[in-house]
């Protein structure tokens, strides 16, 4: 049992075992941006239920639940701030908002950010905390992964500027099969769980049993697709000490 005042006062990081509890996303942009110097961008932008798809619910519903649980209009949040001095083109997802889930909106605010951070020769630091494309919009939702990766292409290869990509728990699906594994630098916060598909769904595709903890962090680190785990709590300094060491490099000065 923790008490809430000191586990926000510790990153909702518990001092015992330091197990990362899950955070919305402001209670991650707080703490990684300097005081007074978040500038939202694309706040107007919202999903639309072209398919008129209904499950259990209407997605138009799901939608309006989601706005009001979280204050949100997406399940994302892109905007410009100082970390430690340096100002960067943060996105940062939330998992709150149906499940992290993928649409339209998503898309476009992730490619507007990134668009933004090129012409501003920003860096680039995305949070990841999805389920993956969001279904209600299908097609629709699957192609924001080809659109944003494009743009991520220009960014990095045309312009060769920086992009930071940070998995939390939990990063699958879409997401992870496209800008979450995209970062020239890519960070995991510690236990995260990161995967295309779930245990279950390759257990059943594959006809075969896959050992527990091998979709966590630690492992994919060990097999080389994580190129650092950094503790919540120390994530600020790490991208500040990247974002330093990238902007000294000489072709930069050139």
């Amino acid at each position: 049992m923790l008490h809430i005042k000191f586990s926000k006062q510790n990153k909702s990081v518990c001092e015992e075992c330091g197990n990362h509890l899950s955070m919305d996303s402001m209670e991650r942009i707080k703490p990684s941006i300097d005081p007074n110097t978040w500038i939202p961008l694309d706040e107007d932008t919202n999903s639309k239920d072209v398919l008129s798809f209904c499950d259990e619910e209407s997605y138009e519903n799901r939608l309006i639940r989601s706005q009001e649980k979280t204050g949100l209009p997406e399940a994302v949040q892109t905007g410009i701030g100082y970390s430690n001095g340096t100002l960067i083109a943060p996105g940062v997802m939330d998992f709150q908002f149906m499940g992290g889930s993928m649409g339209s909106a998503v898309g476009e605010k992730i490619t507007r950010l990134i668009e933004y951070a090129t012409q501003k020769l920003l860096p680039l630091v995305l949070v990841c905390a999805s389920g993956g494309a969001r279904m209600q919009e299908g097609t629709v939702s699957l192609m924001q992964m080809a659109k944003i990766s494009s743009a991520l292409h220009y960014y990095q290869v045309q312009k060769k500027l920086l992009y930071i990509s940070i998995l939390t728990y939990p990063t699958t699906g879409g997401v992870t099969a496209s800008f979450g594994m995209l970062g020239d630098i890519i960070i995991a916060e510690s236990k995260a769980y990161i995967a295309f598909a779930s245990k279950r769904v390759i257990e059943e595709t594959l006809g075969q049993k896959v050992p527990d903890g091998f979709q966590l962090a630690e492992a994919l680190f060990e097999n080389g697709l994580l190129d650092l785990i950094v503790p919540r709590i120390l994530i600020k300094g790490v991208l500040s000490e990247i974002s330093d060491l990238y902007s000294s490099v000489p072709y930069r000065k050139n």
